[in-house]
């Protein structure tokens, strides 16, 4: 056990010439409608089967699956020494397709585990959460399902939100993996399906932070509003203002949304849905324990489309009906955290 934690060791990054940290990251993609090709009768999942409007075949599954595995392969590699722990994940048809992405060439060798539950989202689509065992080790995981007001959309049913608690790096923390309802009928009309699972994520926190006052948590997901939502800013108590002592969350992505970076777009403007966001209490830098270093958005080449209208945008695997061969309609993000070395060399010897 000792061997398997030097091993993630080497090299390291530095600070002046006393500390050193070891770069640990945590992503989050919404990789856009990954179904597998079997009919479910229980799930709207028709436009995804060989003979549905998609003509969704076994042979654009597999390279759909070897999009994202190449994805989650190259995340956060330009970060000397990094290593991706947890990686959060949205529009996931089942445990086939996790099983299938998890054991792609490319991923095969990181041994990633997954947790996931299906939801009674109509389309079939759910949250999970893949992590690295050398990493992160699972104590519990839970849905919380989430009731949206009846006069706000058609369906009552939306994804869970997927609640994991364990340790990374040996420390306790509180997961959350989200894919709030859609701006399905405009931003406003839709709103209030938004905040019900906002509303419902903070009381779940809440809970925690009387339990534990100084417990840190991960909130991660693709919110379908951006970091200056009401949704987000007040319904999930969220800010950039790092100076703020309460148990609103620290959201990093404000600044690239005001910079107007996004992680997807519509009609030439760009959204930041896709959001990771942390408790304070891992703002500041600290020489036992895991700390806040920055934040990305992953966009690497490949991911961009290179002509026609959508230019610039995620290179997506579909155009409505017609097969594009990209990636998602988002880009993954990703924060990175750092771990004074010196601690994890104790936890390591008193193993």
């Amino acid at each position: 056990m000792k061997w398997q934690f030097l091993w993630v060791l080497l090299p390291l990054i530095a600070f002046g010439q006393k500390k050193t940290f070891v770069p640990i990251s945590i992503a989050f993609y919404n990789a856009e409608n990954l179904y597998d090709t079997i009919d479910n009768t229980m799930i709207d999942d028709d436009d995804f089967l060989e003979n549905g409007k998609r003509q969704y075949s076994s042979e654009i599954y597999l390279e759909k699956i070897g999009h994202i595995a190449q994805v989650l392969n190259d995340i956060g590699k330009d970060i000397p020494s990094n290593m991706v722990a947890l990686v959060g994940l949205a529009e996931i048809e089942n445990d086939t397709v996790l099983t299938d992405l998890i054991h792609h060439s490319l991923l095969a060798k990181q041994d990633w585990h997954f947790v996931h539950f299906d939801s009674k989202d109509r389309r079939g689509v759910d949250v999970a959460l893949l992590y690295n065992p050398k990493l992160f080790k699972v104590r519990s995981a839970t849905p919380l399902f989430v009731s949206i007001p009846s006069n706000t959309k058609s369906a009552h049913y939306t994804r869970d939100i997927l609640h994991v608690e364990g340790l990374l790096l040996g420390e306790k923390i509180h997961v959350f993996v989200n894919h709030w309802p859609s701006r399905l009928g405009g931003e406003s009309k839709s709103y209030p399906a938004r905040a019900a699972v906002a509303q419902a994520l903070r009381k779940y926190i809440n809970k925690i932070l009387q339990t534990d006052s100084s417990a840190k948590i991960l909130v991660m997901g693709d919110l379908n509003d951006d970091p200056v939502s009401r949704s987000v800013v007040k319904d999930l108590g969220a800010s950039h203002d790092k100076e703020k002592q309460d148990s609103t969350l620290y959201n990093p992505w404000v600044n690239f949304y005001n910079k107007g970076y996004g992680t997807l777009a519509f009609q030439n403007a760009w959204g930041l849905f896709d959001q990771v966001m942390i408790s304070r209490n891992m703002l500041t830098r600290s020489d036992t324990s895991l700390f806040f270093w920055k934040a990305n958005i992953f966009k690497h080449n490949y991911l961009i489309e290179t002509h026609g209208n959508y230019k610039g945008y995620p290179k997506r695997t579909y155009s409505g009906n017609n097969y594009q061969g990209g990636y998602s309609d988002h880009f993954p993000v990703f924060i990175t955290l750092l771990k004074p070395l010196n601690t994890l060399m104790d936890q390591v010897s008193n193993k």
